[in-house]
């Protein structure tokens, strides 16, 4: 009886293996679902089109994005992870929904029990900005005019759990200095409040700061990564203006629900490699103030256990809390 469950076992093993690989050799044979978790039009919706479309020229099969926002990304997130495991729908997942927000409230999805992850995509900095009317040059005097004025200067949000919120509270607690939370929902509406001074500061995405640059009512003064950014060279980095240890980059990467064939993962990611090397995609991407990054399943999952560590680090000492 051991040996015949043995034979079992092995034939069992060995039919997932195959089943596994044709089910690869002819994915996609339909329409395949790109999930996006916030509203259309966004920096996150224009990121998936781009990719998408490449990987469309790719399979032949028309990938759609279908966007499911609400909840800073958490609607979106509980929507994938019910989709089948079939390999046709996919998750642009991102820092927010996908880290942040489990350690801020209670959510009903686990990034490790509920998804497998197939690749990082992008990066990109965040841009401390502040009012073109605010006297002040550079970070240096933007925190002196924080020591003197404590309590009363603030900062915006694209909402809570969003990178401009972390970098927000990793400011606050590096440079020791006392400023007012403003929670909006969404980076353009701080944006507009800021350039007309309704608020003092926010750590902006990329491209809506780069943006409201041009229009002289907005002054940047550096960048969240640790190494100058390639899209704004000229702005020198937080660590640069004396706030050392501070990075704080947002990313997006692409997720499966749980439980898709590692073979369908690998044809994906090998797919995604080659589709973030192209020029165009490079290009078209570096417009929207990212670059384009790429990494093996296993490495993905490894660099969000150690995100979800260091910024849970965060929230633990600066006992950050919001409702779901």
């Amino acid at each position: 009886m051991k040996f015949t469950g043995r034979l079992i076992s092995a034939s069992v093993m060995a039919c997932s293996a195959i089943c596994g690989s044709a089910h690869a050799q002819d994915y996609p044979n339909k329409l395949v679902k790109f999930i996006v978790t916030y509203p259309a039009g966004g920096s996150s919706d224009v990121m998936a089109r781009i990719i998408g479309q490449k990987l469309t020229e790719f399979w032949g099969q028309v990938v759609l994005v279908e966007s499911r926002p609400g909840a800073d990304g958490s609607i979106g997130m509980e929507y994938a992870a019910r989709q089948p495991a079939d390999g046709y729908t996919f998750l642009l997942g991102n820092f927010g929904p996908v880290v942040a927000k489990p350690l801020l409230a209670k959510v009903s999805y686990d990034w490790q029990k509920d998804f497998s992850p197939v690749s990082r995509i992008t990066n990109s900095a965040n841009i401390l900005v502040v009012p073109a009317s605010l006297p002040v040059k550079n970070t240096r005097e933007l925190i002196a005019l924080a020591k003197k004025r404590p309590g009363e200067l603030s900062y915006g949000t694209s909402g809570p759990g969003s990178m401009s919120h972390f970098a927000g509270e990793m400011f606050k607690r590096l440079a020791e200095v006392n400023m007012i939370t403003v929670p909006y929902k969404g980076n353009a509406l701080a944006i507009t409040d800021i350039m007309g001074g309704q608020i003092t500061t926010m750590f902006s995405d990329a491209l809506p700061a780069m943006q409201a640059m041009r229009t002289g009512k907005l002054r940047a003064l550096a960048v969240t990564s640790e190494k100058r950014w390639p899209f704004t060279p000229e702005l020198p980095t937080l660590a640069e203006e004396g706030i050392q240890g501070f990075a704080a980059v947002n990313w997006w990467g692409i997720l499966f629900p749980a439980g898709v064939p590692r073979t369908i993962i690998d044809k994906v990611n090998a797919d995604l490699v080659k589709a973030l090397a192209a020029q165009d995609v490079k290009s078209k991407l570096g417009e929207l103030g990212v670059e384009t990054v790429s990494s093996t399943p296993e490495q993905f999952g490894q660099f969000m256990a150690s995100e979800a560590a260091r910024w849970g680090k965060l929230v633990k000492e600066a006992n950050l809390r919001v409702e779901p």
